[in-house]
């Protein structure tokens, strides 16, 4: 399907309940403003090292997903913000404000790239916070989101200026800093490191990614351990795109499984992790709260899904499907514990 429709092209788009609406409409606006704040916050995790930080940053990114989607269906109960959802970016503020003494003065934006950035994103939240309260006017809002909006400001406000005080170290600790940051990135360096996985991996004949034959001799390998255990299963190994390479389903095998099984491994390399361990953290309240609702019906949190890796090179996806989900699991555990010698 085109990626242009045309439905667009005389000035007017559609909500989830309403057709024909104008591009102008103040719930139009406050959709397309919430989504270029979602790019900042993207540009922003791009320049930022500290993994917990960049978290946050994902945490935030998919509540605002969840409020436009609420905005353009107001009525889904599912796109209302949990109960104090704010709560966890007023622990972040008070945890960064107890590690510096922050400015009371007028600041002036710039100190440096990363809180530059910062603060654009803080200017587009405060101007999304301003279209929603437009929209909770005229058509009613969610209390919940306009708890979230007004916070969030403060959040980046906040983040902002605990980087500016961390660039405001002494000159001779600053040099060290730069030059452990350097020693680190040279050690770090993604392209190198990248190259040699490369080389290891050719050199083993994977090329980067798991061949029909190895996905072959893995799923015959998992195969005789789920006979073993007297196990019915589908088994789906992907590539690293997500793009099946080859599924196997055992005699007796559920129907439903083969679907299940192709999902789990499309899942563990869409997420870059166990399937195990997304479905806790999409627990109502958690990091990844509703990605199952998403990439259209493709994302799965049930056990049996685990990433295949070379070193940390995702080379594929294992998904297993016919049990519980500790039993399918450990099938794919297994799975992991064998993949080197079919490779």
């Amino acid at each position: 399907m085109s990626i242009y429709t045309k439905g667009g092209d005389r000035g007017t788009t559609s909500l989830v309940r309403t057709k024909n609406v104008s591009k102008s409409d103040d719930r139009i606006q406050l959709v397309g403003t919430i989504d270029e704040l979602t790019s900042h916050l993207g540009l922003v995790k791009t320049m930022i090292k500290d993994e917990e930080t960049i978290r946050q940053l994902e945490k935030i990114q998919r509540i605002l997903i969840t409020v436009m989607a609420g905005v353009a269906d107001p009525y889904n109960k599912e796109y209302k913000l949990e109960e104090h959802e704010e709560e966890f970016l007023e622990q972040e503020i008070d945890r960064m404000e107890g590690l510096f003494q922050r400015p009371k003065e007028f600041i002036l934006p710039g100190q440096c790239r990363l809180s530059a950035e910062l603060d654009i994103a803080r200017t587009v939240s405060r101007r999304a916070e301003r279209a929603l309260a437009a929209v909770s006017v005229k058509f009613g809002a969610d209390n919940g989101a306009k708890i979230f909006m007004n916070r969030l400001a403060d959040y980046l406000y906040v983040l902002a200026r605990y980087t500016d005080a961390k660039m405001d170290k002494p000159a001779s600790e600053a040099g060290n800093d730069r030059k452990e940051e350097k020693s680190m990135e040279q050690n770090q360096n993604p392209a190198a490191s990248e190259a040699v996985i490369q080389e290891v991996l050719k050199r083993m004949g994977v090329q980067g990614r798991i061949t029909l034959d190895s996905a072959k001799r893995l799923i015959e390998k998992i195969e005789e351990e789920a006979k073993r255990r007297g196990k019915k299963a589908v088994i789906a190994i992907c590539g690293p795109e997500g793009n099946p390479v080859a599924v196997h389903v055992m005699d007796g095998a559920f129907l439903v499984s083969f679907d299940v099984a192709t999902k789990k491994a499309y899942t563990s390399v869409a997420v870059k992790m166990s399937t195990m361990e997304l479905s806790k953290l999409a627990q109502p309240g958690e990091t990844f709260y509703g990605v199952d609702k998403m990439d259209n019906g493709k994302i799965v949190i049930f056990a049996g899904g685990v990433p295949l890796k070379v070193g940390d090179t995702i080379i594929g996806g294992l998904g297993i499907s016919g049990g519980t989900g500790e039993e399918d699991h450990s099938l794919a555990e297994y799975g992991l514990s064998v993949l080197n010698e079919v490779l």
